[in-house]
């Protein structure tokens, strides 16, 4: 399975100019329209079928238009239909004048929107604001948000919850919290990443009969990351198979004091199949470490001299798992550099790398930031990290190479064949050591031969996937990192059950 069977994300311009092309290739603007409609009505029926009343709040141009739609098409059905507008009809024209009039026509009633106006329907309908949004929402718009907001109603959201931004998954002021969102003709990056996860809800997309991929010019911007890539590229192993075909990860953490991380991360590595796991950490940890995984082979290091000859004798370092900044693990990420070893940098090793390497750049090796850890990197704020995670994460690829994993809520990879986004995992993993599990998958993977940007790919996945199941056993809160290696495992080997698991999420 490779890269361009994944589905496809794009931005908003990207799916504008879809919208046209479909258009200037015979279908009229205003059946394209309808087709949208009926779509969004259909998952409305299927998501909300005891139903029987709506408040569709419309606002201008074609968004608004599809609420105008929606609302003939319930009224023709039945339901009670209030209609709110954050435009007069009389300001509408073209196509959304045309479902304006569709929607009178089939005896829908419309109100302006007005400070104190009562939400009626059981079910609020957001059409007020489309992808084409860029700056903060202001006004009456904001206003009406709000409004849906503190309903407490379910909201059904038309192509985007408003006030989301549709390429980076950023909030413009104030943003509709949806209950499902049913997107059209091209499914949109920012749907999800970043606050997309608290607003957006179940996603649905209906390309409307329009194929994207026939469109050789218009490259998505994103893809997403999927199942099937587990069993691709992770058959099952050779009958004969030993050890010494599976690799040997070593795993350099554990500063005094702080040996916990970079055990997570050696067990993780272990339970994912590496052949071999040596773990590097300093001499009071030794013990613990032992007694918790004697699977692992752990040497004690009062610093980088006592290293000698490890980093050569493994096929992948896994560095930074409670590393620390001080001399012990500045001396230990610089062993690490010089070992000309595929890397896996994490945690304290990429505050390092900003410090004090800042201008290092290489093909061979994963960094895996968090927004906090990207934005060192990149010299920038968190803040700033966040309101744009995709151009982030393409930023850090571009100057310190290798594949980038710009972690948090739609986790993206950034690699040599473009930025990915991972659709699983949830709240639960807001918990220390989640970081440093990742990181011990991700060597695995690479001892066992996986290539770096696939196995970049495998990890995030599994690692996400394992959470999820984890939290489907016990619940989000409370979820430790420690409790993923053994569904990772389980994803890992298809034929154990790895796959029927994945389905229950």
């Amino acid at each position: 399975m490779s890269f361009e069977t994944l589905h496809p994300l794009y931005r908003a311009e990207q799916v504008g100019e879809l919208d046209r092309r479909t258009i200037a290739g015979g279908m009229e603007g205003f059946a394209l329209m309808q087709r949208a409609s009926a779509a969004a009505w259909q998952v409305l029926r299927d998501r909300f079928p005891e139903v029987r009343s709506l408040t569709v709040l419309c606002g201008a141009g074609n968004n608004g238009g599809d609420g105008h739609v929606l609302a003939a098409l319930a009224a023709a059905e039945g339901l009670a239909v209030q209609r709110i507008l954050l435009k007069g009809i009389d300001e509408l024209g073209g196509d959304a004048r045309r479902a304006a009039d569709m929607a009178t026509a089939a005896g829908v009633g419309a109100e302006p929107w007005g400070a104190g106006i009562s939400l009626e329907g059981e079910l609020i309908v957001d059409a007020l604001l489309g992808t084409g949004l860029s700056g903060e929402v202001r006004g009456a718009f904001l206003d009406a948000i709000a409004a849906i907001n503190v309903s407490g109603r379910p909201v059904l959201a038309i192509d985007i919850p408003s006030g989301l931004h549709a390429d980076t998954g950023a909030v413009l002021g104030k943003a509709v919290r949806a209950t499902a969102t049913v997107t059209f003709i091209g499914d949109k990056l920012g749907l999800h990443t970043g606050a997309a996860a608290d607003h957006v809800g179940e996603r649905h997309f209906r390309a409307l009969g329009v194929d994207a991929a026939a469109q050789d010019d218009l490259m998505p911007a994103a893809r997403l990351l999927e199942d099937a890539l587990i069993a691709a590229w992770l058959p099952p192993r050779r009958r004969a198979a030993h050890k010494g075909d599976c690799g040997h990860s070593l795993i350099l953490g554990g500063a005094p004091g702080v040996g916990g991380a970079a055990l997570l991360a050696a067990e993780a590595c272990a339970r994912l199949g590496a052949g071999k796991v040596s773990l590097a950490t300093a001499p009071e940890h030794v013990v613990a470490s032992l007694v918790r995984r004697p699977e692992v082979m752990v040497h004690g290091v009062r610093g980088a001299a006592d290293l000698g000859e490890l980093p050569s004798r493994a096929d992948v370092l896994v560095v930074g798992p409670g590393l620390g900044q001080g001399s012990w693990g500045q001396g230990v990420l610089q062993a690490a550099l010089d070992a000309e070893r595929p890397l896996v940098v994490d945690a304290d090793g990429l505050n390092l790398l900003a410090t004090r390497f800042p201008r290092t750049y290489r093909a061979d090796w994963i960094l895996t930031p968090h927004p906090g850890e990207a934005a060192r990197l990149l010299g920038c704020s968190a803040a700033e990290v966040e309101a744009d995670r995709p151009a982030a994460a393409l930023a850090l690829r571009e100057h310190w190479g290798g594949v980038v994993v710009l972690k948090g809520a739609g986790t993206l990879v950034a690699g040599p064949s473009g930025l990915v986004v991972c659709p699983f995992g949830n709240p639960g993993m807001a918990s220390g050591g989640m970081g440093d599990a990742l990181s011990g998958m991700l060597g695995a993977l690479l001892a066992q031969g996986v290539p770096l940007e696939a196995a970049v790919w495998l990890g995030v996945l599994v690692h996400a996937r394992a959470a999820d199941l984890a939290a489907c056993d016990a619940g989000e809160r409370g979820l430790l990192a420690g409790d993923l290696a053994s569904y990772a495992r389980m994803l890992v080997n298809p034929t154990m059950g790895g796959d029927d698991a994945a389905a229950t999420r």
